[in-house]
């Protein structure tokens, strides 16, 4: 491969993987998905990581391949996805605020059919792949280039840059427990709160962008 196409390789690549991960932020996500876990052997956490790690690398490209698509198919838009994805990540931290114990989080899959489940939902949507990433997904594939040679290169590029994201996922989440360890049932407990609490900010920015969106588009509001 020519030097130039390998530049375009690593450039789309990075951009991918940098515009993605800190949206997604699996290092903050970690203590999320410890506390929504608690009970799961190291096996099932494990498992429950690979399942959520596949299923964010599957939405993040279906996203930057045809997610355009599919909203115009339904008539909807990008901030419309921004408020009712914002309200699922509220829920769900709403309900983490309020649990008296990690012993309480609603979300305890035991079987491997039950993990199956849970790790799309609400695990890997909108938990991890939130729409802020699928906004973010969909942006990127609207703006890669076209051309076959530069579109093949953008197209591996953000295969390649999805597949590390998936990677920094599964490593992340799957081994978490040993954070667990190390902080101990008090300091568990803390970050629990402390990680609910940032969740539900990030879900109320996600509603308020997308309706900061929504106002623009009236009349009365555009003039101004």
């Amino acid at each position: 491969m020519p030097d130039f196409q390998l530049r375009m390789l690593v450039e789309q690549t990075l951009l991918v993987f940098a515009a993605l991960f800190p949206i997604v932020d699996p290092v903050g996500g970690a203590p999320v998905f410890l506390a929504m876990t608690h009970g799961l052997d190291d096996g099932q956490r494990r498992l429950l990581a690979r399942r959520i790690a596949i299923n964010a690398f599957l939405l993040v490209l279906g996203a930057f391949f045809i997610g355009n698509s599919i909203i115009e198919f339904f008539g909807l838009s990008v901030p419309i996805i921004q408020v009712g994805g914002g309200l699922l990540v509220c829920s769900m931290a709403w309900k983490l605020l309020h649990t008296d114990s990690p012993d309480q989080v609603p979300v305890r899959p035991q079987t491997k059919e039950e993990l199956a489940v849970r790790a799309f939902y609400p695990m890997t949507m909108p938990l991890t792949v939130g729409p802020g990433a699928i906004s973010v997904s969909i942006t990127l594939g609207a703006q890669v280039p076209r051309g076959v040679l530069a579109y093949a290169i953008g197209i591996a590029g953000a295969v390649i840059g999805a597949l590390l994201l998936a990677v920094s996922i599964y490593g992340l989440f799957g081994y978490a427990q040993r954070l667990t360890r190390a902080l101990g049932t008090t300091g568990t407990a803390v970050l629990l709160r402390l990680s609910a609490f940032i969740l539900l900010c990030i879900g109320v920015q996600i509603i308020w962008s997308g309706l900061f969106a929504l106002i623009g588009t009236i009349p009365s509001f555009r003039a101004r």
